[in-house]
């Protein structure tokens, strides 16, 4: 598929349940529309995360925009794939700046040279898998493997909008309802309606909240003031790194966790498409590990693969990389517009935790696809245990510390399970 030639298939295949596949597109409104569904998914973790560490939100998400094009360019346009803020730097920053976990982070510049490093080190696995091929990967990784893993990416994150997204009951109940409204859009409507589940389900539900918690005082109202009061157009709030050897060790061995990202990102799409993506692997490496370092050179997060964006895939039917073409420049239009920024963030916490419900729901099940589609034998005892091991490694966010590094559920599931299938096998070998 040559840069920018994607097949143009008719809308009407969305009313035949049809897929549009990574080298195909809809007609660019409706790629439009689907590449905006593809930035709300990932507003939620893109908006979060850079909080948690004191980052600035805008920024972040200017740079996840700048990031998915650098990804997009470097892969040939091949991999469907949105890059925003990985939660797996979370941790190691606030260890290296002493981040208190209100306001600006002071010490922004030692986080971000450490990210820096972190990025180059990812790059250069990238070059090397480029160099080496995949076949080693293939050696290591079996569907048994890859399909745990991928499971484990969404049962890993299932906690987050269960335990830290709804503070009381009414919240709970909110978080039904959203994934309800969900459901019943993917399950009850057809067409464009359909393929855009997340989105129309998340006005929904939240229109259902603002009746609810406004107009009937039942829980904490929709809060729009924020919004009002937002510029249209702003500059989001840099920063240079400051290269300091301690935060630069601590942080940069997070790129085992962001090679296990993308290697499940691109196995899953792999499944879900039946297209083998394995051959851009290193490229897709090398383009993550060099958003990364674009990003923090300019004040941005580390970036990763985003597993929502797996997730509406999944839902979807629909892989085209035009669509994150387009929601690369969205995002970097939204970059600048501190009111859009308002818009997501006034979205109600309870209603994003429903729609991240099935959002890491449909990733784990993307796993499972994996294994099915392979023919994965579990009568085996070897494949039984690697799969079961690993996905509560995963689940239970099962972390090893190596003096100030700590490896969480994700990487630990994921070396986990690629040693012990290595050791397991050794009988058959």
């Amino acid at each position: 598929m040559p840069l920018f030639n994607w097949t143009e298939k008719s809308a009407s295949i969305l009313q035949q349940g049809g897929v549009i596949a990574p080298d195909e597109r809809l007609p660019w409104p409706q790629t439009a529309v689907m590449g905006m569904q593809h930035v709300i998914a990932m507003f939620g973790a893109t908006v979060l995360a850079p909080i948690l560490m004191g980052f600035d939100p805008n920024l972040a998400i200017l740079m996840s925009g700048i990031g998915t094009l650098i990804f997009f360019f470097i892969t040939g346009g091949r991999v469907p794939s949105y890059l925003g803020s990985s939660f797996a730097f979370i941790g190691v920053v606030i260890a290296a700046t002493g981040y208190a976990g209100k306001g600006l982070n002071p010490n922004i510049g030692v986080a971000l040279g450490g990210i820096i490093a972190c990025g180059a080190a990812y790059t250069v696995v990238g070059a090397l898998v480029q160099i080496a091929g995949t076949g080693w990967i293939e050696k290591l990784m079996p569907p048994v493997v890859t399909g745990a893993v991928v499971a484990v990416i969404g049962l890993n994150l299932a906690s987050v909008p269960i335990k830290n997204m709804a503070a009381s009951n009414f919240d709970s109940w909110m978080q039904a309802v959203t994934f309800v409204c969900v459901a019943m859009v993917a399950v009850f409507t057809r067409g464009m309606v359909q393929r855009l589940l997340i989105l129309v389900g998340l006005i929904v539900a939240t229109l259902v909240y603002a009746v609810l918690t406004n107009g009937m005082g039942l829980g904490k109202a929709l809060d729009l003031s924020g919004v009002l009061n937002a510029a249209w157009i702003g500059m989001p709030g840099f920063a240079a790194p400051v290269f300091d050897a301690k935060a630069m060790l601590m942080i940069a061995p997070v790129a085992i966790i962001l090679v296990a990202e993308n290697l499940g990102h691109i196995k899953a799409v792999t499944a879900m498409t039946g297209r083998n993506l394995d051959a851009y692997m290193g490229r897709a490496f090398i383009g993550d590990g060099i958003a990364t370092m674009v990003s923090a050179s300019a004040g941005g997060t580390g970036v990763t693969t985003y597993a929502e964006n797996i997730g509406v895939m999944a839902a979807t039917k629909i892989y085209s990389t035009a669509m994150f073409l387009v929601a690369g420049l969205l995002a970097i239009v939204l970059g600048f517009s501190p009111k859009f920024g308002a818009v997501i963030q006034a979205v109600p916490l309870p209603v994003m935790g429903g729609v991240s419900i099935v959002v890491f729901g449909l990733i784990a099940i993307a796993g499972a696809r994996i294994w099915v589609e392979n023919k994965v034998d579990f009568s085996q005892n070897k494949n039984l245990l690697v799969a079961a091991i690993t996905l509560v490694l995963g689940t239970g966010d099962f972390t090893l510390k190596f003096g100030d590094f700590a490896l969480g559920g994700i990487g630990t599931a994921t070396f986990g399970a690629i040693l012990l299938h290595a050791l397991l096998n050794r009988k058959s070998a």
